[in-house]
């Protein structure tokens, strides 16, 4: 056998959708992670400085952020070996392997295997679901701020009075991310105009925006793996029925 014809069986081996899913699950882990995490620590700073002046106000917010930038951690390590899970599946699996190796043999505990991959790849995807919703919630927060600020400078370019835009206010308690009995729990006028201009304020929105792309990423590499598994295990079946075992 040539060079050429190994190197064809061997790229004919290669699960590549399982691959493409794997990629794509670390690269969307990689940003929702490192932007997740950064943005939770600028996002303590900032509500912390102009939205909450008790700590009592802030404290259910600050643990959560705590305890989320664990779970994070946990996250990264977890999806990087179900990654490495999932591909080794593939490969296993996948029809070119029984061109490379032989006659591909079925058996009753690959089945099983394969149906337990994707159970979990499903649940996981559902968790994911949940994920991307929520971490919407901060995007749609400052980008609404930035859309008000707009608002405020323009207001107060063209009036000289400062009533006509002390009222346009941002309220992060109808966001939820503060009690209702929290004080101030709102900025106002050009006071928000000012927090719009910092650094700090779109740093934070940049990573959030990441994070919310990431969670959109990891989240279709799950369906990706769904469709890889579920082809998987259809083979399988497949070649069960037609007496193919160990």
């Amino acid at each position: 056998m040539g060079c050429y014809d190994c190197c064809v069986r061997c790229l004919g081996a290669v699960p590549y959708v399982s691959l493409a899913a794997t990629l794509l699950c670390y690269a969307g882990l990689a940003l929702f992670c490192a932007g997740g995490h950064q943005a939770l620590a600028h996002t303590s700073t900032l509500v912390q400085m102009h939205f909450a002046r008790s700590d009592q106000d802030y404290i259910v917010l600050a643990d959560f952020i705590k305890y989320f930038q664990y779970v994070i951690y946990g996250l990264a390590s977890f999806f990087f070996l179900y990654g490495i899970l999932l591909l080794a599946e593939g490969f296993y699996t996948t029809s070119a392997v029984k061109q490379t190796f032989g006659e591909f043999r079925s058996t009753r505990c690959s089945r099983c295997l394969s149906l337990t991959f994707i159970t979990m790849t499903y649940v996981f995807a559902v968790i994911w679901l949940v994920v991307f919703a929520f971490s919407t919630i901060p995007v749609f927060f400052l980008y609404n701020m930035e859309e008000t600020c707009h608002t405020v400078n323009i207001l107060s370019e063209t009036t000289a009075s400062i009533n006509q835009h002390a009222w346009v206010c941002m309220d992060a308690r109808q966001y939820g991310l503060l009690p209702w009995n929290a004080v101030p729990g709102k900025v106002c006028g050009m006071s928000m105009a000012n927090i719009c201009k910092t650094p700090e304020f779109y740093v934070t929105y940049d990573l959030y925006i990441t994070a919310f792309a990431g969670a959109g990423i990891t989240l279709l590499a799950l369906v990706l793996y769904i469709v890889a598994t579920t082809y998987n295990y259809a083979v399988l079946r497949f070649l069960g029925r037609k007496g193919i075992r160990c």
